[in-house]
């Protein structure tokens, strides 16, 4: 076939010539006066139709993807919203959905939960898109519990600034002069760039402020015209290169002095939060606690010790605490409820469980960053060395400062120390055992028969527990063996009904890459503030296993309810009312299905638990997420 010599048509001018034509064609058909024609042939008009410039190749969004890339995000996650249609439509076709890859979520509360979860099994920040105000506002619990959990979520919220350009009716009620105002007393910095390079530096900026400690969560604003206006010709665009800053570690004088009291202590206490980031973290607090052979209490705000090793006595808290001289609190963000005791009655009431004389010691990074509004902070504590810093970074100094101070007669009283807690830990998960064992057979199934069966499927296997235990009575840390980083995460920091659920998602697409099983005990009233994220786990093949602690209520009100009858002489027999989530009772397996995923139950008979177990962790090691629906005593 002969080549034509006639040049190819140029897209923008096709779109042009036919929009004009399409319009002639309209009016000629509608009978439209000669003079209306002018396009189709007639000369001329005086005033010459408005066309626009309906394309472009190089839209601003395109380069917005190219400054996300540079930060190393591996997913996105959000529900779409038109506030930001450039982003997501750049980020699927001009950034081919790799690094970020799209993650689609049912709710946008979910979907910062995800990042939530994502950050503490990754110790980085996951991208979220939040839609306008409406979006931001579905956010803002989330972003809440991430501000408590000092988790670093990185929040992009879509917006209209310009009045003038704003489409009618969605784009008003959309649209804020400054939408972060509703959640900036929970993120630790916010911006709202209005050009494309002072999106790129600041993007770069809050992933910076995010990662530093304490890491919280950030927000960027991205206008409408930044996103959709065409990138100008010849602008000189640059992504500014991002270096983390180092973690802030506690001054030699406070190590120094730190070490010797630890060492001269008779009875030191070390009580860890949120002090281990990472592996190196929990062995570098393993390597303290066994130079001085002193105990550790661990209150789970993350993975720090591991929970059968001899020196881990959280079970002893408040007697250790008691007879205590020296108390080395790790990144407490409460560390007066930490050493007071405070009883809820009619008149509330509080009282030191320490000694009159006891040395506190505080290495954290809460003072390095806070807000006066939201109460996270708890009640002021009084301490004797109080250093502003990073307590993982610290770590290793502070083990080298205490090896220098300990002598040959220092040495026997510390093995003398933890022989002795060697064998009351032993003591210990032998009562364990033996109580997991009271109601074994009994329906609905009991809490710690739960945790027995889940724990003798998972125990070969690498698993990563990714729930919150405080509503399991902690049945996981009394019967299994945690001593990776990994395999715990902590709580939702805020306490947030609707967290566990999307942050066990999340912390299961992190761990996706690295083969591991992720195991999520979902209580049943946490998974209905936000159900959709059944659907987003099967849609985006994250494999999980949901085991359902269905005891079909809100059973933390049913002890608040039984409380305040009592405190008020009534009786406790309508507790049910406003607690309980039966009539219907729920069936988690259809739910769940219904969402595409494999699922069995209700379970009742606790002899039937142990297998279906089995065969929902053999979907699970296929890559897809899987439920079972265990009815469940309270606690």
């Amino acid at each position: 076939m002969a080549r034509s010599d006639r040049p190819s048509v140029d897209r923008r001018n096709f779109l042009k010539n036919a929009a004009m034509t399409g319009a002639a064609t309209l009016l000629a058909q509608s009978g439209a006066p000669p003079a209306l024609l002018a396009g189709a042939g007639q000369p001329e008009p005086a005033t010459p139709p408005v066309v626009q410039d309906m394309t472009t190749d190089r839209p601003g969004a395109d380069f917005m993807v190219d400054v996300l890339k540079s930060l190393g995000f591996e997913f996105v996650c959000g529900n779409p919203g038109s506030s930001y249609r450039g982003l997501y439509e750049s980020i699927v076709n001009y950034g081919g959905n790799q690094n970020p890859k799209w993650n689609l979520c049912t709710h946008e509360e979910s979907a910062v939960a995800m990042c939530h979860g994502y950050s503490k099994i990754e110790g980085k920040p996951l991208l979220v898109c939040i839609h306008g105000t409406v979006g931001l506002q579905h956010s803002a619990m989330a972003l809440y519990n991430a501000w408590c959990d000092r988790a670093p979520v990185y929040a992009i919220v879509g917006n209209v600034m310009d009045s003038s350009i704003r489409r009618p009716g969605l784009d008003t009620v959309h649209s804020a002069q400054d939408p972060i105002a509703m959640v900036r007393d929970f993120v630790k910095w916010d911006d709202q760039p209005t050009t494309l390079q002072g999106f790129a530096e600041s993007a770069v900026r809050a992933y910076r402020i995010a990662m530093t400690p304490p890491t919280l969560p950030v927000a960027l604003v991205a206008d409408f015209h930044v996103q959709e206006d065409p990138i100008a010709p010849g602008a000189n665009l640059r992504i500014p290169k991002l270096t983390l800053a180092q973690p802030p570690q506690g001054d030699s004088a406070g190590v120094a002095e730190t070490a010797r009291l630890l060492v001269q202590a008779e009875n030191p206490v070390i009580v860890a939060e949120r002090a281990a980031h990472s592996q190196a973290g929990m062995e570098n607090l393993v390597k303290l606690a066994e130079t001085l052979q002193a105990p550790v209490i661990d209150q789970l705000g993350r993975m720090n010790f591991p929970s059968r090793h001899p020196l881990n006595q959280s079970q002893r808290s408040s007697a250790l605490l008691s007879h205590a001289d020296v108390v080395l609190g790790l990144e407490l963000q409460d560390y007066w409820g930490t050493v007071n005791e405070f009883t809820d009655q009619l008149q509330r009431t509080s009282r030191p469980i320490i000694k009159p004389d006891a040395k506190l010691i505080s290495i954290g990074s809460e003072d390095l960053y806070m807000k006066s509004n939201y109460q996270d902070l708890h009640r002021f504590r009084e301490v004797d060395v109080d250093m502003a810093a990073d307590a993982e970074a610290t770590l290793p100094s502070l083990i080298e400062a205490v090896k220098r101070e300990i002598t040959s007669s220092r040495r026997q009283v510390f093995a003398d120390r933890g022989a002795k807690f060697a064998r009351e830990r032993q003591d210990d998960w032998d009562q364990a055992y033996t109580d997991a064992t009271y109601g074994w057979d009994a329906s609905p199934i009991s809490v710690a028969r739960l945790h027995a069966e889940v724990w003798d499927q998972i125990k070969n296997e690498d698993w990563s527990f990714v729930s919150f235990t405080k509503y399991l009575s902690r049945w996981p840390q009394r019967l299994w063996d945690f001593n990776k980083h990994y395999q715990f995460i902590g709580g939702s920091g805020g306490l947030g009904i609707g967290y566990n659920a999307p942050a066990s998602v999340g912390a299961a697409l992190a761990n996706r890459k690295h083969g591991r099983l992720t195991v999520n005990i979902q209580s049943d009233g946490d998974l209905m503030f936000a159900p959709g994220i059944l659907w987003t786990a099967a849609h985006n093949r994250i494999p999980i296993l949901n085991i359902m602690h269905n005891n079909r209520c809100y059973h933390a009100e049913i002890m608040q309810f039984q409380m305040m009858a009592c405190r008020h002489n009534r009786g406790v027999e309508n507790a049910h009312i406003v607690t309980g989530i039966e009539d219907p009772n729920i069936d988690f397996a259809k739910l769940a299905q219904g969402m595409g995923l494999y699922a069995e139950g209700p379970i009742t008979d606790p002899k039937d638990l142990g297998p279906a177990i089995r065969r929902a962790i053999a979907v699970v090691k296929r890559g897809e997420p899987a439920l079972v629906d265990a009815v469940c005593q309270g606690r």
